[in-house]
């Protein structure tokens, strides 16, 4: 799958996240299937994983438990829209820096370059705060999974492409049930202004 194919897709996610109705009792939309089950409705969430952060720590679904936090997806070597995405990324964390309801967890679709030394270093470039910004690596087809299932977004190895490695742009907004509540173009400073307003809306959710 080409450059241009993965932007299309990207582009639909948008447009379709743009039009989603919002959920009776919600301040934002959920996003991914949803099914009934009696009289309850049972949205999409984010699968259980298991990875490692930059400090060698394991982060899972405990780590993000009732909490809020944005997902994303990168590599360290990317020249291309990566360090565009981290710059904004520290925008968030500088909005959000003293709530420990937060989190932000940048995902490695390279993980075997991306060692906890490797986005060790990545992390201190970008001023990330320990148990704030977690950078993951771990099994590659667990990133890649939870990638296209969990967070329904593209991570891919690609040789066709200039740096071996295509990934979305895209920032998730994922709420404390672990259902995606947003989604955000990480290269675009509009899109960022919104993410964090819409992070303050999903506090204020009862």
């Amino acid at each position: 799958m080409k450059l241009k194919a993965i932007l299309k897709i990207t582009a639909l996610s948008l447009f379709l996240g743009a039009c989603m109705p919002k959920a009776p009792g919600f301040v934002l939309p959920i996003f991914g299937d949803k099914k009934l089950n009696g009289k309850d409705t049972v949205y999409h969430t984010v699968g259980n994983f298991q990875l490692t952060n930059q400090f060698g720590e394991t982060v899972s679904n405990e780590t993000v438990k009732n909490k809020i936090y944005v997902a994303d997806f990168f590599f360290a070597t990317c020249q291309s829209i990566c360090p565009v995405m981290s710059k904004n990324l520290l925008g968030v964390q500088k909005a959000f820096e003293a709530d420990d309801s937060f989190l932000i967890l940048s995902h490695s679709v390279n993980p075997m370059h991306d060692t906890v030394e490797v986005l060790k270093n990545y992390g201190e470039t970008y001023h990330a705060k320990k148990n704030k910004w977690h950078f993951l690596t771990g099994n590659k087809k667990q990133i890649y999974d939870l990638a296209k299932n969990s967070y329904l977004v593209n991570a891919l190895e690609d040789d066709g492409s200039d740096e071996g490695f295509l990934h979305s742009e895209l920032f998730l907004l994922i709420d404390t049930q672990g259902r995606i509540r947003g989604m955000y173009d990480g290269t675009d400073n509009a899109a960022i202004t919104k993410l964090i307003s819409d992070i303050k809306l999903l506090k204020k959710e009862k």
